[in-house]
């Protein structure tokens, strides 16, 4: 059960802030939205509060996705009108190799890390790597992240996406031995063969590093995202008890609306 002081702390901190990280095309988007039930574009604000991006989205999407690739600030909150609890941060642009953005998103973890207002911190960073192109999971823009980030005590969750990827590559490898074997033996070894693949990527060993200054503290699989019926809920569970202290856990699990299961292992923890 939560505490006087979680209580309280909640009725102050009205919103749970999140760091998304990652590649173009890695999913983010669509995992913003499953955490928000919407298939809705987030509305944009600057560090002033003044919303950004609404007239040119009006003209056309895709001339609005170029000006913002061209005009992104890391510290631009991305909000969703079906759950304003949540604010959303996009790393979009040292991924491209730009030293400058790489910078600028190292003094920004820094900054909101340690940012004297709770409500101002980074809570959670969700770091997301795809898994369409297993023979290239870490590149060089993961390496100079988990390599010099220092997020202090802000949980990074590694997120595996589109792991759904990995399965007609495992059945191409074994398609042989399928042959005249039963559909549940069939499955059995996609599955293992699958395993298997996951490990030759090495992502897991390169994320443990021992030289790494950023390291997980939780791994998430996220596969077939585009049905209607995808959600979230193991991400939000994993970053919840990957949080330090029980009033941050209250605040993303009373923030969160769809995964009821984890409010209950949360009132039982």
């Amino acid at each position: 059960m939560a505490t006087i002081e979680a209580q309280k702390l909640r009725r102050m901190m009205k919103r749970f802030r999140v760091l998304i990280m990652g590649r173009a095309n890695a999913g983010k988007t669509t995992i913003l939205q499953k955490v928000c039930n919407t298939t809705d574009q987030p509305e944009i604000y600057d560090t002033k509060g003044k919303k950004v991006r609404v007239m040119i989205y009006a003209m056309h999407p895709s001339i609005a996705d170029q000006w913002w690739r061209g005009n992104h600030n890391i510290a631009n909150e991305m909000v969703f009108k079906s759950n304003p609890g949540f604010v959303f941060h996009d790393s979009c642009g040292f991924e491209a190799g730009s030293e400058e953005e790489f910078k600028n998103m190292k003094n920004f973890i820094s900054e909101r890390a340690h940012a004297t207002k709770l409500e101002e911190r980074i809570h959670a960073i969700w770091y997301c790597i795809p898994m369409d192109d297993h023979c290239r999971t870490f590149q060089r823009s993961e390496e100079k992240f988990f390599r010099e980030c220092d997020t202090g005590h802000v949980p990074v969750v590694a997120v595996f996406t589109k792991f759904e990827a990995l399965r007609p590559v495992a059945f191409g490898e074994i398609k042989k031995q399928l042959k005249g074997v039963s559909k549940e033996e069939r499955s059995k070894r996609i599955a293992e063969r699958v395993e298997e693949l996951f490990t030759k990527t090495g992502v897991l060993d390169q994320l443990c590093n021992p030289e790494n200054r950023a390291r997980p503290k939780a791994y998430v699989r996220l596969q077939e995202m585009n049905k209607t019926d995808a959600n979230c809920n193991t991400l939000l569970e994993h970053t919840t008890f990957a949080l330090d202290n029980e009033e941050l856990r209250l605040c993303l699990v009373s923030t969160q609306k769809s995964n009821l299961e984890l409010c209950i292992k949360c009132a039982i923890a």
